[in-house]
């Protein structure tokens, strides 16, 4: 009786792996240390190349907090990325559910048309959007941001992958037991894919809370979402780039929280797809 051996990587491939992944980590995690380190200097000395702020400073901080009610701003972004991550999720997971498990006469050919939508520029749309929020009455809400971004091309690509992969076997075995698609949808598909879900809605949130371009334009006010207000310190008479830096790391802060507490689902979604 003969056992498969698993080829050893050599440990000075393996340990070049790891330099270089090292590398890459610190080339990835500088800028967001430097947007933090400009944060704490004085701001006399905010053009100071060295690499360690000394000696530390609050000042740009307290001028944030003085100019920005910041806990109203990271409210607002916040449920704007939660309920449009949220929405998005939801549309997405119903949506691949039906293009993944379900067979309708014409079903690649609408999946193929929703997905390119995902290659059409925001800028296409942007008027036409604004028209229709316009005449809604949804102009200045943050409805009118959350609204024509509730669904998600590369969601539903995404999730579609994910089901395609999940075994025939379970789904024909719930319907044998009666289930119908939305019970097997809930107590079968969802429950084996969260690993999946948490990585997807962690994109999702980071996506949302990210946006400028189209909160600037539907909300049209400096005090609406965090974006917006640390826009404010880039002004003509002259640019604050300490408060520009405080309040970019403030508003990297819920992301962070976010991560680490999904970050076991997110790497557990990783290995599963890697073992495919």
């Amino acid at each position: 009786m003969s056992s498969m051996r698993i080829p050893r990587i050599p440990h000075w491939r393996a340990a070049a792996s790891h330099l270089m992944l090292a590398l890459l980590s610190l080339i990835s995690l500088f800028p967001v240390y430097w947007m933090f380190a400009t944060s704490f200097r004085r701001p006399d000395d905010i053009f100071d190349q060295s690499l360690l702020p000394w000696p530390l400073s609050l000042a740009n901080y307290r001028y944030v907090f003085d100019s920005l009610d910041i806990g109203v701003l990271l409210a607002n972004t916040f449920t704007i990325a939660a309920v449009t991550a949220a929405g998005q999720l939801m549309m997405s997971l119903l949506a691949a559910y039906a293009f993944a498990a379900w067979e309708f006469r014409g079903r690649t050919l609408f999946y193929l048309a929703f997905v390119a939508t995902w290659l059409i520029p925001f800028q296409v749309t942007m008027i036409s959007n604004y028209l229709v929020l316009s005449n809604l009455g949804l102009l200045n809400t943050l409805a009118g941001v959350i609204v024509p971004n509730l669904c998600s091309a590369l969601a539903v690509l995404m999730l579609r992958q994910h089901m395609q992969a999940f075994p025939r076997e379970l789904l024909d075995a719930a319907r044998i037991d009666g289930r119908g698609s939305w019970s097997t949808l809930w107590t079968v598909v969802v429950p084996n894919l969260r690993p999946a879900l948490a990585s997807l809605s962690i994109l999702l949130f980071i996506t949302a809370w990210n946006e400028y371009f189209w909160p600037a334009l539907a909300l049209q006010r400096a005090n609406s979402v965090i974006q917006l207000g640390i826009r404010g310190f880039l002004t003509l008479e002259g640019d604050n780039w300490g408060a520009v830096m405080a309040g970019s790391g403030l508003a990297c802060l819920p992301v962070f929280a976010l991560y680490l507490v999904l970050q076991r689902q997110v790497v557990d979604a990783f290995v599963r797809s890697g073992l495919r």
